[in-house]
């Protein structure tokens, strides 16, 4: 038996009480992570160490941090370990401060004790007490809650994401001849092996114009007016439409995908290059295949079943998946392909078999 975790993500409806304390620990949380990097950087530039401070030893300067949940700030705490040791390994940049206007409304904190608990339709919070809860999928009783973690929307909507740990033997699937090939396309996702086309609905290009319009009366708006945080949420309430009709299609996809087959072949593409390369940013943004493959990668492995990556160098788009011979060179305009061992078929189609038996030989493998 092997230990997994699983987040589940659930749209809260705090009271007027608990949404203020909600409020204030997010300012509380990004407070505690501000003046602990302020004094770890201090350290950093006098003595050249990496020493971190606790938010127990701000408490008594700062009285008002004992109004929220201490497990909040302690995971603050750890926030600001992690960049520094991130730095100190050179891994990433010096840690930056949060600022209230864009840094991410949110905090976490953990279950001890069983405090973290689902209660008919409420879910048992630290400090908040019993929040009501959009509960659309079961928690299952076996799964343990180790972790949750709050977050308010640009749209004012309350999240809570719920980690969990439980164990599983998942046993391994037979791959069999049950492999589909997917080849990424711009405007349908992508084109299958088994030639099924995603259809992808282009959710942003659909409310673009809407969007385009929301922004253009927020410009002309006084910064900070109620006129301005009105139309600010209305420009808010349109990104978060798109954000959850694209999530609630691709979970569907992939459930369909993972399903069905029990290997699934894709390229390991680099989508930010091939925007900024191809000047295809909204587009390739508005597919969402980053979070596709994460999606078929989790749920596949919880079924037994494998995604496989293959390199993203591989000339899929330009290789004969009848005879095998590869074209010097294929524009995008050309959606069909031709060899000179007279196979034609569409260019998407063909990459996307030639994208499954390269997988084909990994698995033997």
């Amino acid at each position: 038996m092997k230990t997994y975790n699983l987040a589940f993500r659930f749209r809260i409806y705090p009271n007027k009480v608990q949404s203020n304390l909600i409020l204030q620990t997010f300012g509380c949380v990004r407070f505690v992570y501000n003046k602990i990097l302020g004094k770890a950087k201090e350290i950093y530039e006098l003595e050249g160490k990496n020493k971190i401070i606790t938010p127990a030893s701000l408490k008594s300067e700062f009285p008002f941090l004992k109004e929220v949940d201490s497990l909040s700030l302690a995971n603050a705490q750890m926030n600001v370990k992690t960049a520094f040791t991130n730095f100190f390994q050179k891994r990433t940049a010096f840690p930056k401060f949060k600022s209230k206007k864009t840094a991410r409304k949110s905090y976490s904190t953990n279950s001890v004790n069983n405090s973290i608990r689902i209660e008919n339709n409420c879910i048992k919070l630290p400090k908040l007490g019993l929040v009501r809860i959009k509960l659309h999928r079961n928690i299952p009783q076996n799964y343990k809650i180790k972790s949750a973690t709050i977050s308010q929307e640009p749209n004012g909507a309350f999240y809570i994401s719920i980690l969990t740990e439980f164990q599983r033997d998942i046993k391994e699937v037979s791959s069999d001849n049950n492999i589909v090939g997917l080849d990424f396309s711009m405007s349908e996702l992508f084109v299958s092996s088994d030639n099924q086309r995603a259809d992808y609905p282009r959710f942003f290009r659909k409310l673009e114009t809407k969007l385009a319009k929301a922004g253009r009366e927020l410009s002309r708006k006084v910064e900070f007016s109620s006129s301005w945080y009105k139309a600010k949420l209305k420009v808010a309430k349109i990104y978060q439409s798109i954000k959850n009709s694209r999530k609630d299609f691709l979970h569907k996809l992939s459930r369909e995908l993972v399903t069905k087959y029990n290997a699934i072949i894709l390229e390991d593409l680099n989508m930010k290059g091939m925007s900024q390369a191809l000047n295809f940013g909204k587009s390739v943004a508005d597919n969402g295949w980053g979070m596709f493959t994460v999606m078929l990668q989790y749920k596949a492995m919880f079924l037994g079943k494998q995604v496989i990556k293959i390199d993203k160098w591989f000339p899929s788009s330009k290789t004969c998946s009848s005879c095998g011979n590869i074209k010097d060179s294929l524009s995008l305009g050309e959606r069909v392909y031709s060899c000179e061992c007279g196979h034609t078929m569409d260019r998407d189609l063909n990459a996307s078999i030639n994208i499954r038996e390269v997988g084909r030989s990994l698995l033997a493998y």
